[in-house]
């Protein structure tokens, strides 16, 4: 071992010491609770979507007339296919929700505000490609609801003012739904969504290295307890035991709830229910409470505001005594997309 370590820095002159310092700051107390380091776990998810997408790719075949039978040799027939797509499956689906948590727990804990105002943006990207990537995966499956979900989706995309019809036509390589289409979404959800993740997470680290971590205290924290621990090995070991209880909870879910496949999906029959995946639940009762572009123009109106919030809730808190004003203004939005959400799961079609 000796010999092999002096191999080592004789070729790559890194001090270990310096190495260690770089990589060991101090972590605020506040991290310890699974709850304010949410960060890690979409993190996580990532990396099993990739490694699981990388295995599905290589079966998958992104054309009309071969996707979905793909997916059935997958699920039905290559040697643990079954489970490599449904740890996919739930591993987007879980990803989706704790990326939607981290940026809640961001929002309520003020962790956005100056000098944050930036990965608080950078976060708000990743949370658009997240659920980019959730709609195109849902799409390459080729299923009835799966095809006409992203034809809903590229009509709906057509009524934005401009750049609709352009974007639509991006979105389904063509005026409509088409032999390339698959191929698109093929492109979108395997190369471009996740390479732009991959960036934005570099970015979001970078700028969260030279920041810190914000800091919270509570309470009931005594004043004598120190106010840090090592990220190495204490932290590290929390984001390890983390992970090994995603791939226990993961490994359950494909089993006990594996993935299934619908009927092939049919240009000529409209099903008599369209709905998304649960994630966009809340756009879509959105969608159907108001007409066609007053919807779309106020969807992405929430969606400018939220991007620019770090700015709107400063102007807030120097104009007013409100300090706190954009905690109760978060609090109704939570209800209201749980609301809507439950109302577009429940409502009869």
């Amino acid at each position: 071992m000796g010999f092999l370590t002096r191999w080592i820095r004789e070729r790559l002159p890194i001090d270990g010491d310096q190495l260690r310092e770089w990589t060991n700051e101090p972590v605020p107390n506040h991290l310890k609770r699974w709850w304010f380091c949410l960060g890690g776990t979409p993190a996580y998810l990532f990396a099993v979507q990739i490694a699981t997408g990388i295995l599905l790719a290589f079966y998958y075949e992104p054309a009309p007339a071969t996707a979905y039978e793909s997916v059935r040799y997958i699920t039905e027939t290559a040697t643990y296919g079954w489970y490599l797509r449904s740890l996919h499956k739930w591993a987007a689906t879980m990803m989706i929700a704790a990326v939607i948590l981290h940026q809640m727990r961001v929002y309520f804990t003020g962790a956005y505000r100056k000098p944050r105002e930036i990965n608080w943006m950078v976060g708000m990207c990743l949370l658009i490609c997240t659920l980019l990537t959730g709609f195109t995966g849902y799409s390459l499956v080729y299923e009835q609801l799966s095809y006409w979900g992203a034809t809903v989706g590229a009509n709906i995309t057509d009524t934005v003012p401009i750049i609709g019809g352009f974007m639509k036509r991006m979105l389904l390589a063509g005026d409509g739904y088409n032999e390339r289409t698959l191929s698109r979404f093929f492109i979108l959800h395997g190369a471009v969504l996740p390479a732009t993740m991959i960036l934005l997470l570099l970015i979001h680290i970078t700028i969260l290295r030279l920041q810190g971590v914000s800091e919270l205290k509570f309470a009931n924290e005594r004043g004598d307890r120190p106010q840090h621990f090592s990220f190495f090995p204490d932290h590290f070991y929390t984001e390890v035991t983390i992970g090994l209880v995603l791939m226990i909870l993961l490994s359950a879910l494909a089993t006990v709830l594996p993935a299934t496949m619908g009927p092939k999906a049919d240009p000529l029959s409209t099903p008599e229910v369209i709905k998304p995946e649960w994630f966009f639940y809340v756009t879509f009762r959105w969608l159907k409470l108001f007409s066609g572009t007053v919807a779309v123009l106020s969807t992405g109106l929430i969606v400018f505001t939220m991007f620019l919030w770090p700015f709107i809730d400063g102007w807030i808190r120097r104009k007013t005594r409100a300090s706190e004003a954009s905690v109760w203004i978060g609090i109704v939005a939570v209800i209201t997309i749980i609301g809507m959400t439950v109302w577009e799961a429940i409502v009869a079609h």
